[in-house]
């Protein structure tokens, strides 16, 4: 009897889990099951389909993918975890991290299964990736070398649980997105916006100002990850469980508070929880005078620091004690300027005299502390808020908050605000040296500045160093739920603009679902799709864009864009022309 031979062939293997799902599903069992349903049909199951893979196993926290093409199976594998970061930056429920393990080999089928060495060292080296990222085996990165855009680190000779022998390896997500994963590996906290507990709605500027200054100290701190402003202050005026805030901000702390304000003495209770169990870690009740106020805030800073075993560098205490002014009423006049510059965006009638009250009480800030350089760096801002919305008629905003950025950097060069302001300046002003060296400076006295982060990396694209701004952009959108939206358009461009079409593909289409009437994310993701060749889907996404804004050219965008390399225009034009795009009047 003749023995029925093995069928063998080669494969491109792709091993996907989730990050901690075990501890997922023992906080929320239920909310952990949506939020992969969501993943599987919305983002990982789509881009498979994109790249020709073949989904053969599912294990409710993962799944094995077949490919027949290496290339196709890399570039996959840096479209999930593109896209994942987008979907994250935008979910209120469990945040999913992916770790990718990439293999080439041979495989056994077994009906719709796949057995084999091909398989099992897929399956090892995910189980090492680092989060968020991939970790390939040699034979497969010897077959894409060249090929992809994406830059690999060398992990060396790994050791694999069931694998005879040591497999070279080579990492993303370590590497090329340094910042991203080290910083990942940080204690990391958010602070939620301390409850107003005087009885008197007029002061919760007074509380939520509080709780800002607190995070701007934090972020001074290298050692330590802290969430902005914008997605922390979403929990304000509720009671969640800070076990999901941890899950829904990816933070392993929190700290919560009140305050209670009555003529010049001030009562604030402070709790640091982890929010991984709900356990309190310190808590501290302060009864002062007002005057002790800033006494108070670094006292809370550094019992946190304390608490989470962070090393505190001397510049960094120094930092934390300086930039701000010795004046109570210049303090409070700033943290109402503000309040009421955050609630511009919600004024709908009568912006004019809405706006003309930030100007007035920044300017009440700086006639009580000439020497307090913050309300001008937020009067620099109020003006560029202007210069878009033209709220008034004051001649020359732009000209206006340059004045003011400059004054700012010039009482105090050690106050990040002006620097951010800066940043934010120079990117109305088309001097994009200026916008890096802002954020550069905004991130050696505040690294974990989301607003800088993401200036930083705009600036990166608008250079033609767009492989740079990726993990600026990242960490940014990872950081701040309220760059995001603008965020993911710049990830995108950077992925355009490095090749990887499938990633900004991914991600333009994230940010359309969350701002669908945007027209410049559709004619760049038409771009990309053209790139892609799929020529037909890029036809539909146009005309969306035309009838959004049938007035719209490329061209006319691009002028007022000042990229650097002129490479990086002609990339974005070279994709529409190859979806045949704008249509010609014969089309």
């Amino acid at each position: 009897m003749i023995e029925e031979r093995t069928q063998r062939r080669l494969a491109a293997i792709l091993a996907a889990d989730v990050a901690g799902y075990s501890q997922m599903m023992g906080a929320d069992e239920d909310g952990t099951l949506l939020a992969m349903r969501t993943v599987w049909t919305t983002v990982f199951n789509p881009t498979v389909a994109i790249h020709r893979g073949r989904v053969f196993k599912t294990m409710g926290d993962g799944a094995l993918v077949e490919f027949a093409s290496a290339v196709d199976a890399v570039e996959c594998a840096a479209a999930i975890q593109a896209a994942m970061i987008g979907h994250n930056a935008g979910q209120t429920g469990q945040k999913i991290i992916f770790r990718i393990g990439l293999n080439l080999g041979d495989v056994v089928s077994d009906g719709d299964d796949m057995l084999g060495d091909g398989v099992n060292v897929a399956a090892r080296l995910e189980s090492q990736a680092p989060h968020g990222g991939i970790l390939m085996s040699e034979a497969i990165h010897a077959q894409v070398r060249g090929k992809v855009s994406i830059t690999f680190t060398d992990a060396g000779d790994l050791t694999l649980k069931n694998i005879a022998h040591p497999v070279r390896a080579w990492r993303w997500g370590e590497g090329a997105s340094a910042l991203v994963a080290a910083q990942d590996d940080l204690p990391s906290i958010a602070v939620l916006p301390f409850t107003n507990m005087s009885g008197d709605a007029e002061q919760e500027y007074f509380s939520d100002g509080i709780s800002e200054d607190i995070i701007t100290d934090l972020s001074k701190i290298a050692g330590l990850t802290v969430v902005a402003r914008n997605s922390s202050f979403a929990y304000k005026g509720q009671t969640p469980d800070i076990r999901t805030v941890g899950r829904e901000l990816g933070v392993g702390h929190v700290l919560e508070g009140s305050i209670r304000r009555a003529g010049n003495r001030v009562r604030i209770t402070a709790q640091l929880i982890d929010a991984t169990d709900g356990t309190h870690l310190w808590a501290e009740r302060y009864d002062r005078d007002l005057t002790d106020i800033f006494a108070v805030q670094d006292e809370v800073t550094l019992q946190i620091v304390g608490a989470l075993r962070c090393t505190l560098q001397p510049s960094e205490r120094k930092l934390i004690a300086g930039s701000r002014t010795t004046s109570i009423a210049a303090h409070d006049a700033f943290l109402r300027g503000k309040q009421l510059q955050a609630d511009l965006s919600a004024v709908t009638t009568d912006r004019s005299t809405a706006f003309q009250r930030v100007l007035d009480t920044y300017a009440e800030a700086i006639r009580l502390d000439s020497g307090y350089a913050a309300p001008h760096a937020m009067l620099a801002l109020a003006y560029i808020f202007e210069y878009t919305n033209h709220w008034t008629t004051i001649r020359d905003p732009l000209g206006l908050a340059a004045h003011q950025v400059a004054l700012a950097i010039q009482i105090d060069p050690d106050d990040v605000h002006g620097h951010i302001a800066s940043s934010v300046v120079h990117i109305f002003t088309g001097d994009i040296d200026a916008v890096k060296r802002a954020a550069e400076r905004a991130l050696e006295l505040a690294p974990n500045n989301a607003m800088a982060m993401g200036a930083r990396g705009n600036a990166e694209v608008m250079l033609g160093n767009a492989a740079a701004a990726i993990p600026w952009l990242q960490r940014a959108i990872r950081l701040d739920a309220g760059f995001a939206g603008q965020g993911l358009h710049f990830l995108g461009t950077a992925y355009l603009l490095t090749g990887q079409y499938e990633a900004a593909a991914a991600t333009y289409r994230d940010r359309i679902r969350r701002l669908p009437a945007t027209d410049l994310s559709r004619a760049y993701l038409a771009s990309a799709l053209g790139h892609l060749g799929q020529v037909e889907e890029a036809r539909r996404v146009w005309d969306e864009l035309m009838a959004l804004n049938p007035a719209y050219t490329i061209e006319d965008h691009l002028v007022r864009l000042t990229f650097r390399n002129p490479a990086d225009p002609a990339r974005i034009i070279e994709g529409l022309t190859k979806a045949g795009l704008p249509p010609r009047l014969d089309d």
